[in-house]
């Protein structure tokens, strides 16, 4: 079985098997130019490198609580799991650190040293690479994850089938973290963490099922004993709806979150994919697809442009972490042969992806402005993950693309134009910020997702060598936001209003406008358009003159459920602003302003380095616009659905190209 001397000898072998593979001209290491990793690699170097990942590992003995034991706990008392976090130190190396503040006299952390969702993803790094690769030393540390994992859930009372978030480095359970985690306890409820831990034992059982069926059995159990944990708390709700500022929500899913929920469904799609006489896993699978289908919200022409809303709270918010929706749905669909279930997660591939792709890349968060502009790992994987599900689903080879293009971002196909993954080491930097500048530690979360996106790769070769070699930014014009305090001139009030409001964000100052009152806005060139961002009260009615592009009117919705009476939303103006308007007057009775969201009619990324070049086109337009191709180029075209078109020269409504040579 695994050790730890083993896993360590793993790390120096693939280590030293880097380092031959950078001799040889196989891999490129961080501070290559981006683009420049390269694209033809034999077997021998794959993209996914685990030695970052192995070295986050520990062993740990618990000394056993109540409620909580494991498989074979008795004869094998210890199991390995990851720290939380490692923090870059001199020299290229990293110290493994907890969550929340050490206490030096008692060795602990005021959150713990290792949580059950990285210890669930872990295990899907591992589960995924040894069926990839038939690594048995990726199934024995799959095999030791699975069994910390199973630790640390409840297994009886009033709790059973939820699981303890946190563990200390001496292997005691801390159920009440400092700082605070929700539920707390955190078995206390159904959780992200709960979500998580479906989905790893879902994959676990599926991977094990032949190869060990005592231990696919004990797996079994325990994803039935978490399962009907989501049915008592979760799916006891199933068929209620309740609205949130005026949308139409189910109140079943997990943590009220199609994020969490979408985690859920992947690990019951392999397990009813792997046994679909179960009927509870079927059950709570078609269930929670069904509401996370549900959370679809807008179209090309109105926000978010298609994409599946994380959180039933807010309809002002998306978020890029537990972003997997798309593919949960994707599964779902294929496993329960349900085509209805895909239809929402193929229109956040083909509409809302290229805006996030074209508007800078995987963004943390839209609230709905594109507000948080730190880009993590997650994030970037979450949609390589479901453009990956969605092109299975679909068959359509559009998709495919898009998921190069996204994966480009670990590359070098990012603002800062930095690798963020190394496959010469194994590690993936812990984020992107705003200004360019990069996080270079290096934890368990942002590891275990560049890794799954380069399992990914490695299973799609053609798409591993295009996203590697082809990941310099040449062009980017997408999606942008026009802040209200940028108004060329006005006679309203500017404020600058508490940032949070609970479910969304103010870009920055709110500005107001008074009856009789107005303001300019310079749009840039180009065709455009535009849509304002507006704060209305439940019950307020607004209407403002915006020129060219037409009359808003606005209505406040009832606040529901929606933690925040008000809501902060996008409107749409009927008509784009033509090339020759470069500026825009609204007139208004009353309007509390955050900014403007200005589109390109045709958005436009292009990428280029040793492999060539790659160019993505979206449009958001009502009408179909022409393509000027450069002699020699490739032209892929695809409608709003994903599907292709046979003209080269024209994208369709909301349609997507892409342009290769």
């Amino acid at each position: 079985m695994f050790t730890i001397a083993r896993r360590r000898a793993r790390a120096t072998a693939l280590a030293a098997a880097a380092a031959l593979a950078l001799t040889l001209g196989l891999a490129q290491p961080a501070t290559a130019a981006p683009g420049e990793v390269e694209a033809a690699r034999s077997a021998a170097a794959p993209l996914t490198n685990l030695a970052h990942l192995d070295f986050l590992l520990d062993e740990v003995r618990p000394p056993g609580e109540d409620g909580h034991t494991t498989y074979r706990f008795a004869g094998e008392p210890a199991f390995v799991l990851p720290w939380t976090y490692a923090d870059a130190r001199d020299g290229g190396t990293f110290e493994r650190v907890g969550g929340g503040a050490f206490d030096p006299a008692t060795g602990e952390w005021g959150q713990g040293a290792f949580n059950a969702d990285d210890i669930s993803r872990a295990a899907v790094v591992y589960l995924r690479h040894w069926r990839q690769t038939g690594d048995d030393d990726s199934r024995d540390t799959a095999y030791q994850l699975l069994r910390g994992l199973a630790y640390l859930q409840t297994v009886d009372g009033p709790n059973a089938g939820n699981v303890v978030l946190w563990m200390q480095p001496d292997g005691t359970l801390n159920p009440s973290a400092d700082p605070v985690e929700l539920p707390d306890p955190s078995d206390s409820g159904a959780s992200y963490w709960l979500a998580r831990t479906i989905w790893a034992f879902g994959e676990g059982y599926a991977a094990f099922e032949r190869e060990d069926p005592a231990f696919a059995a004990f797996l079994e159990d325990r994803l039935a004993l978490a399962v009907d944990a989501v049915q008592r708390q979760v799916l006891v709700r199933y068929g209620e709806w309740t609205e949130s500022d005026g949308k139409r929500v189910p109140a079943w899913l997990i943590a009220n979150g199609a994020d969490a929920s979408g985690e859920a469904v992947l690990g019951l799609a392999a397990r009813v994919e792997a046994q679909p006489r179960d009927r509870d896993a079927a059950d709570a699978l078609r269930k929670l697809a069904r509401g996370i289908a549900a959370m679809a919200e807008g179209d090309v022409g109105s926000w978010p442009y298609g994409a599946i809303l994380p959180w039933t709270e807010s309809r002002s918010m998306w978020h890029a972490w537990g972003g997997q929706a798309p593919a949960a749905l994707a599964e779902a669909s294929m496993t329960l042969h349900d085509r209805s279930l895909a239809k929402p997660a193929i229109r956040d591939a083909a509409v809302f992806t290229p805006t996030l792709i074209t508007a800078g890349g995987p963004d943390n968060g839209w609230y709905p402005s594109p507000t948080d502009r730190v880009q993590l790992a997650y994030g970037a994987d979450s949609r390589v993950q479901s453009l990956l599900a969605v092109a299975d689903a679909t068959g359509s080879r559009g998709f495919e693309q898009l998921a190069a293009i996204q994966a480009a971002w670990f590359f070098g196909a990012n603002r800062a134009g930095v690798q963020m993954y190394d496959p010469a080491t194994g590690i993936a930097y812990d984020g992107l910020q705003p200004d360019g500048s990069v996080n270079r530690n290096s934890g368990a979360e942002s590891t275990i997702h560049g890794l799954l996106t380069m399992l990914a790769l490695d299973a799609h070769p053609d798409l591993a060598a295009r996203a590697a070699s082809v990941a310099t930014i040449e062009e980017q014009d997408g999606l942008r936001l026009v802040e209200a305090e940028s108004a060329t001139e006005t006679d309203g009030t500017l404020s600058t209003p508490e940032s949070w409001t609970g479910e969304s964000s103010w870009s920055g100052q709110a500005l107001t406008l008074e009856r009789g009152q107005h303001a300019v806005f310079d749009l840039g060139a180009g065709r455009v358009r535009v849509e304002p961002v507006v704060w209305t009260e439940p019950g307020e009615r607004t209407t403002s003159t915006w020129g060219a592009l037409g009359t808003l009117r606005t209505a406040g919705p009832d606040q529901g459920i929606s933690p925040t009476p008000g809501v902060l939303l996008p409107w749409s103006l009927r008509s784009p602003a033509r090339g020759d308007q470069a500026r825009v007057e609204v007139r208004h009775g009353t309007l509390a302003l955050d900014g403007l969201l200005v589109r390109p009619l045709v958005s436009r990324l292009t990428l280029t380095g040793t492999g060539g070049t790659t160019r993505l086109l979206h449009s958001a337009a009502d009408t179909p616009q022409p393509i000027r191709i450069a002699r020699g180029a490739r032209v892929d075209v695809y409608d709003a659905n994903g599907a292709p078109v046979r003209s080269a020269t024209v994208l369709p409504p909301g349609g997507f190209a892409i342009v290769t040579r």
